[in-house]
């Protein structure tokens, strides 16, 4: 990460276990449990064109999600360990995970970064459930753009797969059009002290709108 700016890790959980957080991904996606991937700034009529996936959000101990929990204590367990080696970062927290798919018709996500206004999110760390992945086929391919370097990144969804980078504006990154169904969670980490001052901004700007609404 350090080096880099990203982190691959294949056969992170073993094929029986990811077998079963598959399972429990495909029960939610099936059973009508996802809606449209949302833009923080919505385009009418264009957020598909740019964002094309179906998501939930999961903390992992609701019923059915059980190995979906367990794979989140595991990446806990990661990114604990390396907790004041990533950087600057003192990471004490992280989001509910975002349970992926897209549908395989073509959609994927424009070029974009995750955290592109200091919101806290320090890390992305994204675990990939597609097995016999075929890009020159399926298409899918993460394609990630590092700041300031000539080359691109590319990493395919392979199942069992974890991939780690900076959520930063140092890693844009695009999801290229997927053509079969393409399976991922996404769970985001914060750094403490960057959350604390987003969220203390957050204060002021919403105070500051409330006392206009007054005076007006």
């Amino acid at each position: 990460m350090n080096s880099y700016g990203l982190c691959i890790v294949d056969n992170f959980i073993g094929n029986k276990i990811g077998d079963r957080i598959l399972q429990e991904v495909k029960n939610i996606h099936l059973g009508g449990g996802m809606q449209d991937g949302e833009l923080v700034c919505p385009t009418p009529g264009k957020n598909k064109s740019i964002r094309g996936d179906k998501i939930t959000w999961v903390g992992g101990n609701e019923q059915g999600c059980e190995n979906i929990g367990y794979l989140l204590t595991r990446m806990d367990k990661l990114i604990m360990h390396a907790n004041g080696r990533l950087g600057n970062y003192k990471i004490t927290w992280r989001h509910k995970a975002m349970v992926a798919c897209y549908p395989g018709n073509g959609t994927g996500y424009v070029k974009h970064v995750d955290n592109p206004n200091g919101d806290g999110r320090c890390v992305t760390c994204i675990y990939y459930l597609n097995k016999n992945w075929n890009a020159k086929e399926h298409g899918g391919i993460l394609r990630i753009f590092p700041e300031g370097k000539s080359y691109v990144a590319d990493i395919e969804p392979l199942f069992d797969r974890l991939l780690l980078f900076w959520s930063d504006r140092r890693n844009p990154h695009e999801v290229q059009p997927s053509y079969a169904q393409r399976y991922a969670i996404t769970v985001w980490y914060f750094d403490s002290e960057e959350r604390a001052a987003a969220k203390r901004r957050f204060r002021d700007l919403t105070g500051s709108a409330g006392q206009e609404s007054s005076a007006s």
